[in-house]
């Protein structure tokens, strides 16, 4: 691996948690908006896992620790993905893509597509940057 891809990796890591902030909450804005509200380990883990994990591990991959960093990114996608794939496409609670209705029906069903397209890319690259750096400590 080249030096310039080398420094592109934690811009392109960067680039997938900022798209997926927004993605998030725009789709937390629909959640508003139909009233689906989450139960108390529902909003916990969406601060901790969807919101404030890939933060700092977006941060972490400008640093040494670089190789925790793309760990933090892989699991903490990987988790969110499981966590809204369930809520939003296998599970019948008001949090389905298949229970809201009105106005916020396309902005809740959409933004939960792309939060899982996004949410796999994160996994993907996450698994990928933390072998990148696992080959080039050793």
């Amino acid at each position: 691996m080249n030096r310039k891809s080398s420094q592109t990796k934690p811009f392109v890591g960067l680039a997938l948690v900022i798209i997926h902030l927004v993605i998030s909450t725009i789709h937390g804005a629909a959640h508003q908006g139909a009233a689906v509200m989450l139960n108390t380990f529902g909003y916990v883990y969406v601060l901790v896992v969807i919101t404030l994990a890939p933060l700092v591990s977006a941060a972490l991959l400008f640093t040494r620790l670089k190789k925790i960093g793309a760990l933090l990114l892989g699991l903490s996608m990987f988790g969110s993905f499981i966590f809204g794939f369930w809520y939003h496409f296998l599970s019948h609670t008001n949090d389905s893509v298949t229970e809201v209705l009105g106005p916020w029906h396309s902005t809740f069903l959409w933004t939960a597509i792309a939060l899982a397209v996004i949410e796999l890319a994160g996994t993907l690259l996450g698994l990928h940057l933390y072998r990148t750096a696992s080959r080039s400590a050793a």
